[in-house]
């Protein structure tokens, strides 16, 4: 009887570690497939997302930047809701790249604001050599509505910028036009 015991006891042991290993091998599929498709749906996809990397022309009607006639601005937006803006003319003046949000507001509509540091030019070379330099001069605020087109390729945007000075005075504003093209391999 003892005998009988020990043997039903390893006939059940593998049972139960073939039943482990097929539920391990499961378990690791289900897991395997959901990042896969996870990945997937956190891009550019039938639900016309913005996530991704835009290039985009912007033709503004007023204001500071009215007389600039090909000026561009490249976009990333993440999934996560944030965003940066770099222009071709971040380097004159000296600025850094615009930092801001973005947020679905419809279908194939967002919202995106973002801000940059203004910079005002050295009076002279005596003051880059005592440590001065593009100092700051206040910031800009760039409110936009996007909307993308079916084939997620491509958007037009209407846009509202704000400038103000280093005391937050409100020193300029105007309205602007962007055609933006999604940047693939």
């Amino acid at each position: 009887m003892r005998y009988e015991l020990r043997r039903q006891r390893g006939q059940v042991a593998p049972r139960v570690a073939a039943w482990l290993a097929v539920i391990a091998l499961l378990l690791a599929l289900i897991a395997l497939l959901s990042g896969a498709f996870g990945l997937r749906l956190r891009g550019p996809d039938p639900d016309h997302d913005l996530v991704g990397a835009w290039r985009a022309t912007i033709d503004f009607q007023s204001g500071a930047f009215a007389a600039i006639d090909d000026l561009e601005f490249m976009y990333t937006f993440n999934a996560g809701g944030t965003m940066t803006e770099s222009s071709n003319y971040d380097g004159a003046p000296p600025v850094p790249p615009a930092y801001g949000i973005w947020r679905r507001t419809g279908p194939n509509t967002f919202e995106a604001k973002y801000q940059y540091y203004a910079t005002k030019a050295p009076a002279g070379f005596d003051d880059i050599s005592k440590g001065g330099g593009w100092m700051p001069a206040g910031h800009g605020v760039f409110t936009e509505t996007i909307t993308l087109s079916k084939d997620d390729r491509t958007f037009e945007s209407a846009m509202r910028y704000e400038g103000f000075d280093q005391k937050g005075v409100r020193v300029d504003g105007s309205d602007a036009h962007g055609k933006g093209v999604r940047l693939t391999f």
